[in-house]
């Protein structure tokens, strides 16, 4: 083929892909499969590698992302984006309405939208081509953030159709799914349990609903983690001079056909009747939705009256939110029990009298520690106000005192373990209880065998925690180091248990006894020596008896390790039992050094450099990646500081590392960067 042929090829591929994806994300209405659509998609790539000078910019192949943007051009919007006078009440909405029907002399016909809690965005096109995409900002001028934009499917990179102007603006609201935010958490969570972190301290980290996400993602410097986060986004509105529609009704349905995704609970309202009856009907049915919504949008349908009524300084006329009150429910504080984590921490936790919430029935709500009651002044029998934090997480947020009986006490918090009934501690400056029985406390023994068997620890897949629950009750494990004298016939007469499984098990323990000596040192479950810390420690002491001997004040000169990990791991070796269990590792051949191969390096192409990761790769696992920038020559650390050379992120990177690293300006990688580096 000729360049010309070759040019026509890959526009028509361009023009079938566009169209799938089309069909696939906005329309959830796929006409092809999966396999068939990727040999499209395989083909434009190969093309566009083989002929890069005829490759369109706008092409589907750059959703992927990998541009890298440093700042974010102001941009000043053509027509402002105006806010929405905002109500909370039915008479409000009543007197928007007669408002309206003053100035236009009928009752008109509106257009109900369920009010997306996302990010509002300003897209242009030129020639059905995306040229632009700009924040809300202020209304009047906005951040650019076209390369972030692109990698959104359900954003047409190229129109449909050939009856869409020449020069087209289109605004709508971007968003993170609700199942895409959990899992996001899910993630951050497990991160910040390896780290040794408390459930206070967790969710105090976590990220708090999806709206904030979203903004924080649109802003990320790395196109390729925006577009492992999976946005959405619809639109609502259409401005171009070249258009003639006379509702917006219209001009929305007719962007649909040029390939925006739409809502599909937009309605036309011929009465306020009709719009309340839609309100009502949300106001309960929004939370079976996989997005948050807080309220929903009256316009007057029609494009001449919304003229007619013109705006104000701040807000059209002819529009309204109807905003739903945050979701709260008042019910039953039955009683506050207390959960045992693996390193002793106590958290209180509210029993109620199950109630509704944001379409899900709440049984429970964490209480944090003793300062939260304290400060609440929380009792058994008290009639509680409770909330979803971001829809999501319940909370406590205060008493009914009206209701408060007169015969009520103070609550006292427990001074022992629900668990093994030891006298709990609470050292200074900390808000946790903490039970310090940790050799014949169930949960905190439990805790450790769970912890020592995970992925990034011993990772001992045949192992679980029912089976090790079973070991422990059986009489058959008291520690983790138990596992490497379990036998054939100790497990196989065991409830359950067939040969097969039995001996997944013992071949899953034995071969653990290879794991390298950083993971076992992070399988021990010290309180603060998390996955990283594991490493720094390891790497600087290289072997577990260098490392019992260690004093404070060196175990603080190691990069990053504080007083309070310092202070933990001198305590950790100062209990016999500890050590006790060391001397039963190394009896059965587990690592407890560095090997040759670890010490020393292969090289010094990192030399001086410091490295944090974060996220999920494709070519190697965060482990091995450590491994590679130790073998050269270069450091790896936990957290984004100062000192820290890059970040190397991978799809669902964490949001707080690169919040923080686009905040010190902190240059951030992908894995195939990283890898031409060495």
């Amino acid at each position: 083929m000729n360049k010309e042929q070759i040019k026509l090829k890959m526009d028509d591929l361009i023009r079938q892909i566009n169209y799938h994806n089309y069909r696939y994300y906005v329309l959830n209405d796929p006409e092809i499969s999966d396999y068939e659509f990727d040999q499209l998609l395989n083909e434009l790539i190969r093309l566009e590698k083989e002929h890069p000078e005829l490759a369109d910019p706008n092409s589907p192949t750059q959703r992927v992302g990998g541009d890298i943007t440093k700042k974010f051009p102001t941009v000043k919007h053509k027509v402002r984006m105006m806010s929405l006078d905002n109500t909370y009440s039915f008479e409000e909405l009543e007197e928007f309405h007669q408002r309206v029907v003053k100035a236009v002399g009928y009752e008109p016909e509106y257009v109900c939208e369920l009010k997306i809690d996302g990010v509002a965005i300003s897209i242009h096109y030129e020639n059905g081509k995306l040229k632009q995409a700009v924040t809300r900002g202020d209304g009047i001028q906005g951040d650019e953030v076209t390369a972030n934009v692109k990698t959104i499917r359900t954003i047409p990179l190229t129109l449909i159709g050939n009856d869409y102007p020449n020069e087209l603006e289109v605004r709508g609201e971007i968003f993170m799914p609700v199942k895409v935010f959990k899992k996001l958490n899910e993630e951050l969570r497990e991160e910040l349990l390896e780290k040794g972190l408390n459930e206070e301290e967790i969710e105090q980290q976590l990220l708090k609903n999806p709206r904030n996400t979203a903004a924080g993602t649109l802003k990320l410097q790395d196109s390729k983690i925006v577009a492992s986060r999976k946005l959405d986004s619809y639109l609502y509105f259409v401005i171009s001079p070249e258009l003639s529609f006379e509702t917006h009704y219209e001009s929305v349905l007719k962007a649909k056909e040029w390939g925006f995704k739409v809502n599909p609970y937009l309605r036309k309202c011929t009465s306020l009747h009709e719009v309340k009856q839609y309100i009502e009907h949300w106001e309960k049915k929004r939370f079976e939705l996989d997005y948050d919504t807080d309220g929903i949008v009256i316009k007057v349908n029609s494009f001449k009256l919304q003229r007619l009524l013109g705006e104000t300084a701040k807000a059209p006329r002819w529009a309204i939110a109807y905003k739903y009150k945050a979701e709260q429910a008042a019910t039953i504080l039955q009683d506050i029990v207390f959960q045992v984590g693996r390193t002793g921490a106590i958290t209180p936790v509210a029993v109620l009298k199950p109630v509704q919430l944001a379409g899900t029935t709440v049984k429970r709500a964490s209480l944090h520690n003793a300062d939260f009651i304290a400060e609440k002044d929380l009792r058994i029998g008290d009639t509680v106000f409770v909330e979803k934090g971001g829809e999501i997480i319940p909370k406590v947020i205060g008493v009914d005192l009206s209701k408060r009986d007169s015969s009520s006490k103070p609550f006292k918090y427990i001074t022992h373990c629900p668990e093994c009934h030891s006298t709990l501690i609470r050292k200074e400056g900390e808000a946790i209880h903490y039970c310090p029985n940790e050799t014949e406390c169930r949960p905190q023994i439990l805790g450790k065998m769970i912890h020592f068997i995970t992925r990034k620890a011993m990772n001992i897949e045949s192992l679980g925690e029912k089976t090790i629950e079973q070991f422990f009750d059986a009489g058959l494990v008291k520690s983790y180091a138990d596992f490497y004298k379990l036998s054939y016939d100790q497990i196989i007469q065991l409830e359950g248990f067939q040969d097969k499984a039995t001996r997944n098990i013992l071949q899953g323990i034995e071969a653990s006894k290879k794991v390298p000596f950083p993971r076992v040192l992070y399988a021990l479950g010290i309180r603060y020596v998390g996955e990283t810390v594991a490493q720094k420690l390891a790497h600087h002491f290289k072997s577990i008896d260098a490392l019992k001997k260690a004093s404070f004040e060196e175990l603080c000169e190691v990069e990053e390790i504080g007083e309070k990990i310092a202070a933990s791991v001198v305590e950790y070796f100062k209990n016999p039992y500890n050590l006790e269990i060391i001397e039963q590792l190394r009896q059965y051949g587990l690592q407890l050094a560095l090997n040759d191969d670890e010490i020393k390096p292969l090289d010094d192409k990192l030399k001086g450099l410091t490295f944090v990761i974060s996220g999920v790769f494709e070519k190697h696992s965060r482990d091995e990646l450590k491994k590679l920038i130790i073998q050269h020559g270069g450091k790896n650390t936990g957290s984004i500081s100062g000192k820290t050379s890059y970040l190397i992120a991978g799809e669902n990177a964490g949001p707080e590392k690169l919040k923080k690293a686009e905040q010190l300006n902190i240059k951030i990688i992908n894995e195939d960067e990283f890898l031409k580096m060495i």
